[in-house]
């Protein structure tokens, strides 16, 4: 069951996230279409998650870590 309402550090954490997700996907080239492509979601997906108005979900993920070629607690640390 979800926390309601969340704890104060989950939104600076989602913030952390989607700056790794960004900055890993520009240090390998990559734009945002082609992540998507990669990891089966459109550009717009990437994009919320880049600017943190939605997390991806474990198996997302895993994708994106691997379509990167980082481990996934580097994504996520």
């Amino acid at each position: 069951m979800p926390l309601d309402p969340k704890p104060d550090w989950a939104p600076a954490r989602r913030r952390q996230i989607g700056e790794c997700i960004r900055a890993t996907r520009t240090l390998v080239g990559l734009s945002q279409i082609q992540l998507g492509e990669r990891v089966g979601r459109d550009n717009k997906t990437i994009s919320r998650w880049e600017n943190a108005h939605s997390v991806p979900d474990l198996d997302d993920l895993l994708l994106i870590a691997d379509a990167l070629d980082i481990p996934l607690a580097d994504l996520v640390q």
